[in-house]
This record gives structure tokens, C-alpha cells and sequence, in this order.
């Protein structure tokens, strides 16, 4: 007797390539520094360290599920309207939760190449078909973007600066793909790395989300405000988006910690300010060391974010790279998934992490030669 057929997943299920985490131990267990994860060095704000400490007293209840103290603070911070905030575990739960509301099986989402990875696992969980538009030298390319548009294309995915490259793309060409694009597609600005951007730099996305129908701007407190384990999320959009959010968000979503860690967390400006200066000092001082080893084949992708991409071109490979500075202790995010096997994506660390890093670069670039 032949056994029982066992339940299967659907189809496009079983083609989603697993979202792999940046490692956080070395392949002997060492970790002198962990720069796989875009993880805040100077930590948590003591404001949101304290704020959470409290709500232990609080274990046995639910948390307010309309998140609304959270929704709130983020409206008063931000000039927004708190009903139309939405929040989830992290900003991927809202990515997943656009794609989830706005297409499904025969659609499209569309986002650029080297964009973030759980683009086209959200893009598929739904059954739609993730479609990839060209880069140009790893930035986003508008006039590639509009190029893709189909009349199946109902989401557009922009990470704005772009992760794993670090690239930003200015307000007038995000005005400009946004205009072009058809009022029944959903144009999603995902913002997890915004604060590291200069104000001066301010690409619009929040002018657009409080007035056009079809763009929702999400962002998360898991980067600068360092609440990465407590997985923070929202976003910001018309009623309508939003209301279409909810009826498929998971209730109690956001911890009740979780919601009084983030709101203080918002509140804690010396923290944000020192945390941006600290990333943009050492961010650019590794840049220009890895321009100094340019005649070896290294360069960066120029980062507007807490990371920088490192493209190994000469005789060290990204491959051996990754494996010499994880044998010294240093774990760094290697990314041939992501079509770039020649690529490290570098989280800026503490100064002590960031020179020790670049001396053991330049000891592995000298081996090569």
C-alpha cells in the first residue's frame, strides 16, 4: 500500500529563497566584532532601556493593541495624523503586509536589483511575481524602474537609502517615479535607514505619504534607536492603505515593552545625535581607507546608511575576504544570494572595531598581491 500524500505547500511557496540572517558568531565561535546585522555600536538609549525595564510589572496583560501611545508619539514627532500610522514587528512585517493587501497570485511587485531580500519573499509568499529592474552601478535606476511597469504591477518596493549598497536616490527623481507610476500601484518608500541621511537630503517621502493615495513610507526603530531585539516597526500612509493593512495585521503585534521602549526611545534626541554623528564620522573615514587600497581591486558603493559595501575587484576575492576576517574574529555580511559574491556589506562598529577591521584588510590585500 502505497503511503498517504503528505500536504504540500503551493507552488510559490516552495520557490521563496529563505531569508538568511547576518551571521553572529565566527565559524570557531570567536566574535571580536559582529558587523553582519546593521546594528547600532553605542547600543539602546537609556531612555528606552529604563522604559522597557518598567513594563515587566505588566507581563500577565496584553498590549494595547491600537499601539496607541506609540502611534501617537510617532504622530507628534513627525507631524503626522496617529490614525494613520501602522505598526508591526519590525518595518518587514508592513513590507510583507502591502504585499499581502495589494497584489497576489497573476500580479507584480517590482523592485530594483541588489534591493532588499525580503522584497521578493514577501512578493512571492503572496503567489505574485517579483520582477527586477537593472541597477546602474548599484543605485537605483528610475527610467529602468518605469521601464518594468506592466499593467500587472501593482507594488513598487524603494528602500531609500537601499540595503545591502547603501545608495540613495534624491527627491527629485523619487518625485518623478512616483508620478510616473499608475495611481492603481502602491509605491512603498522603505526608510529603515533614514536617520543616517542629512535633513538637507530629505527625499519627500513623508510630503508624498500625507497626500497621495498610493504611497506608504515605512521605517523601524531596530537601526538608530537600537531596539533591533525587540523588532519595531511602522509605517505611514492614507486611510485607505491603512485601513487595508490592518484587517491583515496579527493582533498584539508590538509588545507592550516593546511600545514604551520605542516611545521613549523617539523622545531620546542626544541619543539619535550622537549615534548619527558617531556613524557618519567613521563611515566616512572608512570609505577613504578603502579608496587607499583601490590600486588592489577594493572600493566602496558611496552609503548614505550604517553600512558600507565593499566591492573586492583584484586578486582578493569577496569570498576570501569574508573567511579571513571571519577567522580573525570579524563577521561581516557576504552576499552571493544577493548576486554579489564580489561584496561585503560592513555595519560601522565602535572606532576600535572599524580600525582593526581596515588593518586586517590591509594584511589579506598584502597577502594577495
Amino acid at each position: 500500500m502505497s503511503s498517504p500524500a503528505a500536504p504540500r505547500p503551493k507552488p510559490w511557496i516552495d520557490a521563496i529563497a529563505p531569508y538568511v540572517p547576518g551571521r553572529s558568531s565566527s565559524d570557531s565561535g570567536i566574535v571580536s566584532a559582529k558587523l553582519s546585522a546593521n546594528e547600532n555600536p553605542l547600543g539602546t538609549s537609556p531612555a528606552a532601556r529604563e522604559a522597557f525595564a518598567a513594563a515587566a510589572a505588566t507581563l500577565g496583560r496584553y498590549p494595547d493593541g491600537s499601539a496607541t501611545a506609540l502611534r501617537e508619539a510617532i504622530a507628534a514627532r513627525f507631524d503626522l495624523d496617529p490614525a494613520r500610522v501602522i505598526y508591526g514587528t519590525g518595518s518587514d512585517e508592513i513590507l510583507h503586509l502591502a504585499a499581502g493587501a495589494f497584489a497576489g497570485v497573476g500580479d507584480e511587485i517590482l523592485f530594483v536589483r541588489y534591493g532588499f531580500s525580503v522584497y521578493p519573499i514577501a512578493t512571492r509568499r503572496v503567489g505574485a511575481t517579483p520582477v527586477e529592474a537593472p541597477d546602474r552601478d548599484y543605485a537605483t535606476d528610475v527610467d529602468a524602474l518605469l521601464a518594468c511597469v506592466t499593467e500587472r504591477t501593482r507594488v513598487v518596493f524603494l528602500a531609500n537609502p537601499n540595503n545591502p549598497t547603501g545608495t540613495f536616490l534624491p527627491r527629485d527623481e523619487l518625485l518623478r517615479l512616483h508620478g510616473a507610476l499608475p495611481a492603481d500601484c502602491l509605491f512603498v518608500i522603505d526608510q529603515a535607514y533614514y536617520e543616517y541621511v542629512d535633513a538637507a537630503e530629505d527625499d519627500g517621502g513623508f510630503d508624498l505619504a500625507r497626500t497621495a493615495p498610493n504611497v506608504l513610507v515605512t521605517r523601524t526603530f531596530s537601526k538608530i534607536h537600537g531596539l533591533a531585539a525587540e523588532r519595531i516597526g511602522w509605517g505611514y500612509g492614507s486611510a485607505e492603505v491603512v485601513t487595508a493593512l490592518h484587517r491583515i495585521r496579527a493582533p498584539f503585534n508590538v509588545t507592550t515593552a516593546g511600545q514604551a521602549a520605542a516611545v521613549a526611545a523617539l523622545a531620546d534626541d542626544g541619543f539619535v545625535e550622537a549615534s548619527r554623528a558617531h556613524n557618519a564620522r567613521l563611515r566616512t573615514w572608512l570609505e577613504a581607507q578603502i579608496a587607499g587600497m583601490g590600486n588592489a581591486g577594493l572600493r566602496t558603493v558611496p552609503s548614505k546608511a550604517n553600512f558600507v559595501l565593499v566591492l573586492f575587484e583584484g586578486k582578493l576575492t569577496g569570498e576570501r575576504a569574508f573567511a579571513g576576517l571571519m577567522e580573525r574574529g570579524f563577521i561581516t555580511r557576504w552576499l552571493p544570494g544577493q548576486q554579489l559574491p564580489h561584496g561585503l556589506r560592513i555595519t560601522i562598529g565602535t572606532e576600535d572595531e572599524m580600525q582593526r577591521l581596515v588593518a586586517a584588510l590591509r594584511e589579506m590585500v598584502g597577502s594577495a598581491l
